[in-house]
């Protein structure tokens, strides 16, 4: 039976093609902030639903798991199809999980919150799903901070990958804040959904480490 690789080769040269086209990015990035104008546009045409700041909270908070599952997954997908231009978008789904994390933010602190600092840090201690959520924009704020060539440069190439190793802390709070915020009103279907997709590609990334260290015994 032939793998995915042997599937996907003769595709190789048209999808790397797209992929260095000049407009790839711009286009990923566009894709993935889009519903970030829409929302815009429901909150002020009144098509949000009954509360509208609820549904800013939620649906910024699902993009910003959604941007950070396929940031995860890069890797993974580069390794299986062979696609090596898959890499170059790393980074920027990187910042985009991290914009989006600060649009979550954001709705949360002005429109549930309106701002108040105190109520907000009084909210996080007595809500821990909020500061595990918290925590998680956290992690990500050095991550988004270095996700440039200079960075690289001045950290040197293994500091930086260890830092950015980062983003697997990330992805496990991330689904632990989705799951205690879902968990309160029972719908957890998303939350399944998203936590397999996490265990698939931690998974493959500790496949990754065990095999490079068993080829260092042979």
């Amino acid at each position: 039976m032939p793998t995915l690789a042997a599937l996907v080769l003769p595709l190789k040269p048209r999808v790397t093609a797209v992929l260095l086209h000049p407009v790839a990015k711009p286009l990923l990035g566009a894709t993935l902030m889009a519903p970030a104008g829409y929302l815009l546009w429901g909150a002020l045409n009144d098509h949000l639903g009954a509360n509208p700041a609820e549904a800013l909270i939620r649906q910024s908070g699902e993009m910003t798991l959604r941007c950070l599952l396929l940031t995860l997954a890069v890797t993974p997908l580069r390794e299986i199809t062979g696609w090596a231009a898959l890499a170059r978008f790393r980074r920027l789904l990187g910042l985009l999980t991290f914009t989006w994390g600060l649009l979550h933010l954001l709705s949360y602190g002005w429109l549930d919150m309106g701002l108040e600092m105190s109520e907000i840090l009084r909210d996080i201690i007595k809500r821990p799903f909020i500061l595990v959520g918290s925590l998680t924009l956290l992690l990500m704020v050095p991550l988004a901070a270095t996700s440039f060539n200079a960075a690289i440069k001045a950290l040197g190439a293994a500091r930086w990958k260890r830092l950015h190793q980062l983003v697997y802390a990330a992805g496990i709070l991330a689904i632990v804040h989705f799951l205690w915020m879902r968990s309160g009103k029972n719908v957890l279907g998303a939350v399944f959904v998203y936590g397999a997709i996490l265990v698939v590609l931690l998974a493959w990334r500790l496949r990754g480490r065990f095999t490079s260290a068993g080829a260092g015994f042979r």
